[in-house]
């Protein structure tokens, strides 16, 4: 992907911000960090980072980002000279900090007792900078380190702010440039007090905020109407937040001129498809096709147990079926997806090389090329949270927008084994119940994502004073930030007695009832 297709020109208005990233696993959490204080910020890799693009940018600010690699090998990532000319401030995050002080004039050095990962607590000393307004209230911060290198010799102009017991400069500052930078990662958890660097680093750099769902939404409307024009818009509508939010942004921007299709599978949860349809065609009067095609993808997984084959019949059906009804509309020009941020940038390596892991940001796979349609795709912007803001201001039901996920395959994935049509009706009932049964509790919304899965085993019974031979099922509750890490909820035994009872007693054809406390690794998320 090429740079200018990652910067949006229509926040050129904005006050912006630059993170040059070096390869961290965590640059995304910066960004994160400047969007919940209303600063719009881009993560852009080291080698598109030009004095050309600089120029073009004009950042307000920049943040250089932690990396793997060593300031000290041949040919390690730096950036242009030209950021520290530019008269505006500069952070440097652990990484970050080694090459500003090499490229400025200190040293760097590898020395045995000098690494720390992992918690640390760094003291202040006699000298202070306004980036730490707020913190050394209690005569040390606890903060998150992972360096091997550390500076042996700060720049010229540079004083230390703060020590940790192997990082002397662990936070450094020439507040007349107001260059400033940290060995420690302010952006993680792990550094409690960190969101309070990022605040005092945009107030120092004259940041008033514009950053607003209610600046974005007028803007991407306006960028919509000028890409689209007169022509024609469909949008693979999938219930999710995602696909939801971004059909109600562009139908606000271009209205008739979008149609939505809703491709019903046959492995949806109960009632879905009705609230799905309900909600879009009658409440906001927004044009839908409705593709019933449960009795197509149900026929081609007749048999099929295979999860990975699961996927790919589901996926190869649903483009099929998409490209079938996307020609009934006609002379429709251009593809609505709801791609997000973190799909664009993990779509491009900061090495410049082929990622070690690609994730391709083209939600509906392989449907821009086979039908030759232009990518729409509004909130290409957006962290998943943003989306959710985005959502309510646009004017859908918090009760929508605080769905848990649901995967694409839907429940194939959460009945392991050959998929039947008597296990997706027992599997629908005993979800709805669990799910009921969350609610009720007060629940729901402390939980990231809850389900239930249908086991391919049945195990022997009593009810009344006959001998049951039914299913197994298990209750999966996790709570998360991101989906990339998990742990199950630690529901009381009383609550997982309550709902083993209900499910027992109100759903035919399950008499037990587990509950998953797998964490994530080493388990997933989803049964398959």
């Amino acid at each position: 992907m090429n740079d200018d297709v990652i910067a949006p020109a229509h926040q050129a208005d904005h006050e912006k911000l630059l993170i040059v990233d070096f390869g961290s696993q965590v640059t995304q959490l910066i960004a994160r960090r400047l969007r919940e204080v209303n600063v719009y910020c881009e993560i852009h890799p080291f080698q598109n980072v030009t004095d050309a693009f600089l120029e073009e940018y004009a950042p307000r600010a920049v943040i250089l980002s932690g990396g793997p690699a060593s300031v000290r090998d041949e040919g390690a990532p730096r950036p242009p000279k030209r950021i520290f000319e530019l008269g505006v401030p500069v952070l440097g995050i652990c990484y970050g900090q080694q090459v500003m002080m090499q490229m400025l004039g200190g040293r760097i050095e590898r020395g045995e007792g000098t690494a720390e990962f992992g918690r640390a607590f760094v003291s202040p000393t006699e000298t202070r900078t306004d980036l730490f307004d707020g913190w050394f209230d209690d005569g040390r911060e606890q903060v998150w380190m992972s360096h091997g290198d550390h500076v042996a010799e700060m720049a010229p102009g540079f004083e230390v702010c703060g020590t940790s017991p192997h990082a002397p400069f662990a936070v450094i500052a020439d507040t007349d440039r107001r260059f400033y930078a940290v060995q420690f990662h302010p952006e993680v958890h792990h550094t409690p007090n960190g969101r309070t660097i990022f605040e005092n680093f945009v107030r120092i750099a004259g940041f008033t905020g514009d950053w607003t769902m209610g600046a974005y939404r007028e803007q991407a409307v306006a960028a919509i109407r000028e890409q689209v024009g007169d022509g024609r818009v469909i949008c693979a509508l999938s219930g999710g937040v995602d696909s939801s939010v971004a059909a109600m942004l562009i139908h606000e921007a271009v209205g008739d001129q979008l149609t939505c299709v809703f491709v019903d599978h046959g492995l949806l949860r109960k009632g879905e498809a009705e609230e799905v349809v309900g909600m879009f065609r009658d409440n906001y009067n927004l044009p839908l096709i409705h593709a019933d095609e449960s009795e197509l993808f149900l026929e081609k997984l007749d048999g099929v147990s295979d999860p990975e084959t699961k996927r790919k019949i589901i996926g190869g059906l649903f483009i099929d079926v998409f490209d079938k009804h996307a020609g009934e509309i006609g002379g429709a020009e251009f593809l609505a997806q709801g791609t997000l941020y973190p799909d664009v940038i993990e779509s491009v390596s900061f090495s410049g090389g082929p990622s070690v892991t690609i994730k391709s940001h083209h939600n509906v796979g392989g449907l821009p090329e086979k039908m030759g349609l232009k990518l729409v795709e509004p909130l290409r912007e957006l962290f998943k949270d943003e989306v959710r803001a985005l959502g309510v201001e646009l004017g859908l039901p918090p009760s929508f927008i605080g769905r848990h996920p649901f995967p694409g395959p839907g429940l194939a994935i959460r009945c392991p084994g050959e998929i039947t049509r008597p296990k997706l009706a027992i599997l629908r009932e005993a979800d709805a119940v669990y799910i009921d049964q969350i609610r009720k509790h007060g629940l729901y919304d402390e939980i990231w994502q809850a389900f239930c899965a249908i086991l391919p085993v049945r195990t022997v019974g009593v009810m009344g004073d006959g001998r049951t031979y039914d299913y197994a099922c298990a209750l999966r509750a996790v709570t998360s930030v991101d989906g990339m890490t998990a742990d199950f909820y630690p529901f009381t035994h009383e609550f997982l007695g309550e709902t083993a009872t209900r499910i027992i007693n109100e759903v035919r054809g399950i008499n037990r009832v587990t509950y998953d406390i797998t964490s994530k690794p080493p388990g997933t998320i989803e049964w398959e």
